[in-house]
This record gives C-alpha cells, sequence and structure tokens, in this order.
C-alpha cells in the first residue's frame, strides 16, 4: 500500500528523526521518492504526527490550528548537509481527515505513494479506508471506459499501481468494473453506470460527502429505484453525483489550501514562504515545459 524503500534509505530517513523530539507518525513523500531523481539537493519532505503538537512544536503549532488545517509546515531545515521540510499534525487530526476528509489536505497527501518511516498507531492499515474511498470518487468522475491515467503518474505508475492494485482487483470482484489489458502495459478499465454501481460507490466514501451528494434533490429517490430504471434515469443519476462530489471535493481543496497558504505565511515569516513559493513555481514552469 506504500512505498518500500532500500534498508540504506531507510535509515537515512529515520536519521533526521533522530534529531526531533519522539514522533507516533512519520512518512516521506514527494519528488524524493521519485524513481528517476537523482538530485542530491531535493528537499525531503516529511509529514510527522504526534499525539500533542503544542507541547511538541508549542510556538508555532497554534497558527497552524487556528488559521491553517491543523498541520505546520517548516521549510528549509539544513541538517547533515541536507535540506528538509517536516509537518507536525495532532495524531487525531490526521486520523480524522484520512476516515473523514474533513480538510481534504493530509488524505489526500496519502493517496499518493509516501514511505512510511515510523508507525505506531498503525495508519498503514487505517489507510486502506482512504485509498477505497479514493477509487470509489475517480470511478464516479470517470467515464464508463478508460485507461489508467499517465499524466498525474508520470514517473510513478508502478508505485500507484501497487498502491491501488488491491482495491481495484477487489472492485473487479465484486462486478463494480472490469480490468483487460491492452498495448504498452496498460489497462483499460470499463464500468457499468448502473444505478447498484452508483449506489455502491457513493456508500465507500467519507459519510459528510456520502451524505451530501444523496441527499441532493432527485438523487436519493433514483438511487433507490435500480430495479425500474431506464438508461436515462441511470446517465443523470452519474452526471448529478459525479457533479455533486466533483463541487465538495473543489471547495474543501480550495478552503483548506488557502487557509495553509495564510497560516504558512504567518508562522515561517515571509522570506521563507517566499522562498518555497518561488520553488513551487519553478517546480511546476519545469513541469509544463
Amino acid at each position: 500500500m506504500f512505498v518500500a524503500i532500500g534498508i540504506m534509505d531507510n535509515a537515512a530517513y529515520r536519521s533526521f528523526l533522530q534529531v526531533l523530539p519522539p514522533v507516533e507518525f512519520a512518512c516521506v513523500y514527494g519528488s524524493s521518492l521519485h524513481p528517476s531523481n537523482c538530485d542530491k539537493t531535493t528537499m525531503t519532505d516529511y509529514i510527522i504526527g504526534v499525539a500533542d503538537p503544542k507541547q511538541w512544536h508549542s510556538e508555532i503549532t497554534g497558527v497552524a490550528d487556528e488559521i491553517g488545517v491543523g498541520v505546520h509546515f517548516n521549510p528549509f531545515v539544513s541538517w547533515n548537509g541536507k535540506l528538509f521540510k517536516y509537518g507536525v499534525v495532532r495524531m487525531h487530526d490526521l486520523l480524522q481527515d484520512v476516515h473523514y476528509w474533513e480538510k481534504f489536505y493530509l488524505c489526500g497527501r496519502l493517496q499518493k505513494p509516501v514511505h512510511i518511516v515510523v508507525d505506531n498507531l498503525d495508519v498503514n492499515s487505517t489507510n486502506s479506508v482512504n485509498l477505497r474511498a479514493a477509487v470509489s470518487a475517480a470511478l464516479l468522475l470517470l467515464p464508463s471506459e478508460f485507461t489508467e491515467v499517465k499524466k498525474i503518474v508520470s514517473g510513478q505508475f508502478d508505485l500507484f499501481h501497487s498502491m491501488y492494485k488491491p482495491f481495484l482487483e477487489e472492485y473487479e470482484a465484486k462486478k463494480l468494473l472490469r480490468l483487460s489489458s491492452i498495448a504498452n502495459n496498460q489497462i483499460h478499465i470499463s464500468q457499468d453506470c448502473d444505478l447498484s454501481v452508483d449506489y455502491s460507490l457513493v456508500s465507500a466514501l467519507p459519510p459528510s460527502i456520502r451524505n451530501q451528494i444523496i441527499m441532493k434533490e432527485g438523487v436519493k429517490e433514483k438511487l433507490r429505484e435500480t430495479g425500474r430504471a431506464i438508461n436515462d434515469t441511470r446517465s443523470r443519476v452519474r452526471e448529478e453525483a459525479a457533479n455533486c462530489l466533483q463541487r465538495i471535493l473543489r471547495r474543501r481543496v480550495m478552503v483548506s489550501s488557502a487557509r495553509q497558504a495564510v497560516s504558512g505565511l504567518l508562522a515561517v515569516g515571509a522570506v521563507n514562504a517566499s522562498r518555497y513559493l518561488a520553488r513551487k513555481v519553478t517546480k511546476a514552469w519545469k513541469s509544463w515545459r
């Protein structure tokens, strides 16, 4: 489910944690995990979970709690000749986001490849709920037939494949989709847009999101009429559910990103915030070229 790393790399990732107070959970994410990344100057990114962030990082966590999304990022930490960035979050907040997508911030991070360094509370297993919900959301938003999306996972295809393969196979066993191999090791995925399938996918979403979708006018009753549905009704239910889901997630991402940006600016200062933003813009520019 998560990225497997060699013993030497794992020791290197653990070494930075030795200079910090004890943690309950820690994972490495981002470009440092990219198989083709040979740039030794790349900043290593961590998410760190602790029982009490105020005790762990008392001077700066207040800003993250009041303004941000509960996680404080401290970028450009120089140690042992390398640059690090770490985000500190209360374990309760991390698990809440994984289960319920309340902020859709940390759960989104854990929907991508990460390497777990410390896991005292078995977040690895807990995250299966998050990944299953991510698959359900993706299927609702995608057409009835498609191939795996390579643009998003370029360079990390094998890592994404190993993360999501068990859930795709689970859904295939439940007759929610069909998998078939095509050229260039691509997998063709087709799904029934039947109302019973829509209901199963919506049911796998976090409760607050699921309730918003099924309470939308017309959707709830149509989801009950699985036996008498006609093709037009099927397509309209899928479209309404997908549009509703997209609006919910887009708003949560927008709000969380804005709050986190303000939190970061106030906590780390304008100089470091500008420096970090410049790096992000440069990275984005290179990816667009």
